[in-house]
């Protein structure tokens, strides 16, 4: 992980455990991490509402009140794009299997060594820095999408499906030369260079090409 996006992480610590807190926020402070300190898992949605810092959370399973395993069902209800790692007192293969399957990048079990923990936090920035390109992306894509005009939509759709300008002209009741012209706008808007491009920006907003 470069020093960059180091210095632009945050590690979230879930966890009524004092003495682990303490320790883990030194740990990682002297890593050069920003670490915030919650005691509860409402604690942290009630404070970190519209925090979009790169970083991750570290969670601790059992927490009294709403547990880690609820506090990553809310942020996934949620849409929060933050990695999750759990730690744990002991290794609950039930619990660890459920987490997993949810989402979760590790399970780590207490005590966690500094090479360990590192490694783990460091996995979680970084797929947390790739998902949020990927969404930046996608974000493009669909501002682009929204300038089509509602024509342009109906020739997109037909030239994703692999029509011919014969064929969407015949099916729009247009002249070809004007799904010609149609068809200029939507590679052009769609800052697609070819039709395959156009096909796997169209994958990408899920659009069908069937």
């Amino acid at each position: 992980m470069t020093g960059g996006l180091l210095l632009r992480s945050v590690i979230h610590i879930v966890d009524d455990d004092v003495s682990f807190h303490t320790a883990t926020r030194q740990r990682l402070q002297l890593a050069g991490y920003e670490v915030q300190i919650y005691s509860s898992a409402e604690q942290f949605l009630d404070e970190q509402r519209g925090d979009s810092r790169l970083g991750c959370l570290l969670v601790d399973v059992n927490m009294p009140g709403p547990n880690g395993p609820d506090l990553q069902a809310r942020l996934d209800e949620a849409g929060s794009t933050l990695p999750v790692l759990f730690v744990s007192d002991n290794e609950d293969i039930k619990t660890v299997v459920r987490t997993v399957k949810a989402g979760a990048e590790d399970f780590l079990i207490k005590p966690v060594t500094s090479d360990v923990l590192l490694a783990a936090i460091g996995r979680a920035i970084a797929r947390h820095d790739t998902s949020r390109k990927l969404q930046s992306e996608l974000n493009k894509l669909r501002a682009l999408f929204a300038t089509l005009t509602p024509r342009e939509r109906e020739v997109y759709d037909l030239v994703i499906r692999g029509k011919k300008n014969k064929q969407i002209s015949w099916e729009l009741g247009a002249t070809v030369r004007t799904i010609k012209a149609h068809r200029h706008m939507v590679m052009e808007k769609m800052q697609a260079r070819s039709l395959v491009e156009l096909v796997l920006i169209a994958e990408r907003l899920g659009h069908s090409a069937v």
